[in-house]
């Protein structure tokens, strides 16, 4: 009955949203309704999930999207944003400005979450595809699929490292299987796929990363913009490695994990850009206040529909589907491999949240390791790419990607959904073939 009622929440969502053209932002909270209710939940406790699962969700990202915005709009005011991208494009050529994205996206994503990671590249994805009159969508898939690699693969993300916890797997070695799953991964989904979606053509909403044109000056130096840019990346790579070398509690480490906190590393970079491209350039703090606020007005509803979609996750975790996903598949025979991949699938295609769908399949799979020839480190990896699969109305990083990029339902589904589907089955291509080798 559960499942019954999870795809049809899905149906009823995608109907509200393509036929009865509801809001988005009142379509998740209607379906989250639905599912607590028709799954016999207490009417209260349905208010208290959803509520749960937009302060969960804006907890986490508000200060990421507030600041992100900010910082995006900043290095684009300032001429940092074009400053970058046109150094990009000279390096990598026109042509491959995909390729300069993409690279630029597994790096910064070894160091940030998807969402953090996500917006701190989102400007110069609008800057690259205004400068090299290329088509956004065409560009913004190759960056996040980049992202979504590092976010499902790679230690030091929570979801790859805590299923390595579980299956007590090498970190340095997870890592580099991660690293050669990867590649692959990202030449099919970042490199090949985008040639697919030259057609779809982005609204963003109206003010976001536009340059102010009260500010006309030159351009910073590549170097400072660069720096500023890349400033939480720095904070939040510093915690990391600080956390894995330093296994005391000390000062230090509590100080380095403060300004390493993705909030803050992205306050401390738009004080930094205020400052570096702003101040010291003669450019007044009111100036550029003012240029920033378009790009807040266009973060409003983005805002709203990721809360939404944390909202209608949330229901359907503590409605049971969840654990009703989990029961279906205890005592398979299946080889572990492709059954943690099908499990974290599954459960992702049910609840959206991938690292919920890897802790919860490795859980399942976890006994089988004892048993079974497989390298957990592998088993890692194969969890980490089906937590990836068929992203859908029921993630909030579908939402994001929509409402930035401004599109329908239908091509984020043809763009973002197939994006994650072909690095999730890259993914447990490359784990297969790599299994025969070690």
């Amino acid at each position: 009955m559960t499942i019954l009622v999870l795809l049809f929440s899905i149906v009823f969502l995608l109907l509200l949203i393509t036929l009865v053209k509801l809001n988005a932002y009142v379509s998740l909270i209607i379906a989250a309704l639905f599912v607590g209710v028709a799954n016999g939940m207490d009417l209260q406790k349905v208010i208290t999930s959803i509520s749960n699962g937009i302060g969960s969700t804006l907890g986490s990202l508000i200060l990421i999207l507030g600041f992100g915005v900010m910082l995006g709009g900043l290095l684009t005011e300032t001429g940092a944003a074009q400053k970058i991208s046109s150094q990009l494009i000279k390096i990598f050529g026109v042509k491959n400005a995909k390729v300069a994205l993409l690279i630029t996206g597994f790096v910064v994503g070894i160091a940030l979450f998807y969402n953090a990671g996500f917006v701190v590249l989102i400007p110069l994805a609008f800057s690259i595809a205004a400068s090299s009159r290329q088509n956004l969508v065409y560009l913004t898939v190759a960056m996040a699929s980049s992202l979504s690699v590092t976010h499902g693969f790679l230690p030091p993300h929570p979801g790859p490292t805590a299923i390595a916890i579980i299956f007590k797997a090498d970190i340095g070695k997870t890592l580099l299987y991660g690293i050669i799953v990867a590649i692959p991964a990202m030449l099919a989904a970042g490199i090949v796929f985008p040639e697919f979606l030259k057609k779809i053509i982005a609204t963003p909403p109206p003010g976001m990363f536009q340059r102010n044109a009260d500010i006309e000056r030159l351009p910073p130096g590549f170097g400072i913009s660069l720096f500023t840019a890349i400033i939480p990346i720095i904070l939040m790579a510093l915690a990391t490695i600080s956390s894995m070398l330093i296994k005391e509690d000390t000062s230090f480490l509590r100080f380095v994990k403060f300004i390493g906190d993705p909030g803050i590393a992205m306050l401390i970079a738009v004080l930094a850009a205020v400052l570096l491209l702003g101040v010291l350039r003669g450019i007044s703090v009111k100036k550029l206040m003012e240029g920033t606020t378009s790009s807040f007005n266009a973060l409003a509803m983005i805002i709203l529909v990721t809360a939404a979609g944390g909202a209608f996750k949330q229901v359907l975790i503590d409605s049971g589907t969840g654990n009703a996903i989990s029961d279906y598949f205890q005592g398979s025979t299946l080889s572990p491999l492709f059954l943690g991949w099908l499990i974290a699938t599954v459960i992702r295609i049910s609840i959206g949240s991938a690292t919920i769908a890897g802790l919860t399949a490795a859980g399942i799979v976890q006994p089988l390791i004892a048993t079974m020839n497989v390298k957990p480190e592998l088993m890692v990896i194969s969890i980490g790419a089906g937590s990836l699969m068929c992203s859908h109305v029921n993630d909030t990083g579908f939402w994001m990607f929509k409402e930035y990029l401004g599109l329908s339902v239908a091509d984020t589904f043809r763009s973002w959904t197939l994006m994650e589907t072909i690095v999730g089955v890259v993914g447990l291509g490359g784990v297969l073939a790599l299994n025969l080798f070690v």
